[in-house]
């Protein structure tokens, strides 16, 4: 064990000395201080510790970690990430991109490294728009949105960043809000003992080109009736003193129901492993309905890197000393006169 992983990390020993250069107010400021609160926690050494993103104002995020980091290319945070952990699997690997980055670009990348279930975190950044490029219209982007690509309003139809990963069989899906710091900071925690690849979605206000994007669920007046605040096991009720649920009617359609109308038993119960009930929560609309916040599913699969060494130990153990040339001339060969 190195020296470093006997002492006590603290947040600062993930501080690092780069100036945070993110607008005042932005959402980002809040992600890095719980992401460097958590850290210490892993019980793993900063040089085993690796953080890699793609292109975007969340991008700049390895700077400020006291670790070793990739800032890589736009969208391919996932595809260098994997290669990272397929190599040396030992390491924690941490990924951060955007709604933009990561949805759009870097969409194709994303599905597939949750379909593997590569043991890696990744924090995507959704607030709804381009913001380092300064206010066009992202993949999440609400339709009829004003930005500075779409004077006119979006047209096109959004992502929703969750169903999109639950769609793509991923084994951890979350949800929760930068601001929240305690409810941030118990996501990461479930999301690091996840083994397979963690997928959370962090809702993050972009001050300059879409500040209030979330305001409903943010504004300390208002989040209970907008939050829907997730546990294993437990009813799906929210409002203040928790006095409204979330049933299905007689159509199998979900609605809003008041506690003191209906029994407690009529309400549906949150369950991490119903992958039915998991996807179903992702489609539930807002202002209808309040927006579930904490882990959405949560099921065990190997991981990809795991078969992966399994594969190779396999094929070393069967390896009796081959000759090279033996095995160069197996299999299909042509001989050209």
């Amino acid at each position: 064990m190195s020296p470093q992983a006997a002492q006590k990390l603290t947040r600062k020993d993930f501080v690092s000395d780069q100036d945070v250069r993110w607008c005042p107010g932005c959402g980002d400021y809040s992600i890095l201080a719980q992401v460097q609160k958590v850290m210490p926690e892993l019980g793993v050494p900063r040089e085993n510790i690796v953080v890699v993103s793609g292109i975007g104002c969340s991008s700049r995020f390895p700077y400020y970690m006291n670790t070793y980091g990739f800032h890589s290319i736009h969208g391919r945070a996932t595809a260098i990430a994997t290669g990272l952990k397929t190599a040396r699997p030992e390491l924690s690997v941490w990924i951060v991109t955007g709604d933009g980055d990561g949805l759009s670009i870097g969409g194709n990348h994303l599905i597939h490294i949750l379909r593997r279930n590569v043991d890696v975190n990744i924090l995507l950044f959704n607030n709804q728009i381009y913001g380092l490029t300064k206010g066009q219209y992202s993949p999440t982007s609400r339709l009829g949105q004003i930005t500075k690509s779409s004077p006119m309003g979006v047209v096109d139809n959004p992502f929703d960043a969750a169903s999109l990963a639950l769609g793509a069989e991923a084994t951890f899906v979350a949800r929760t809000v930068d601001v929240q710091a305690a409810h941030l900071q118990s996501v990461l925690r479930r999301a690091v003992q996840h083994k397979g690849t963690s997928f959370i979605e962090i809702l993050q206000n972009c001050v300059v080109f879409n500040d209030g994007a979330f305001g409903d669920v943010t504004d300390r007046s208002e989040a209970a009736d907008h939050q829907l605040l997730l546990e294993n096991g437990k009813p799906l009720v929210f409002g203040n003193e928790g006095k409204k649920g979330i049933r299905l009617n007689a159509n199998m359609e979900p609605e809003v129901v008041s506690l003191d109308d209906v029994p407690i038993e009529d309400v549906l119960v949150h369950d991490e492993s119903n992958d039915a009930l998991s996807y179903f929560l992702t489609r539930l609309e807002r202002p209808k309905f309040p927006l579930p916040l904490g882990v959405l599913r949560a099921v065990d699969r190997p991981t990809y890197e795991g078969q992966v060494h399994e594969q190779i130990r396999t094929a070393e153990s069967g390896n009796s000393g081959t000759d090279f040339d033996a095995l160069f001339a197996s299999g299909d060969t042509w001989v050209v006169d």
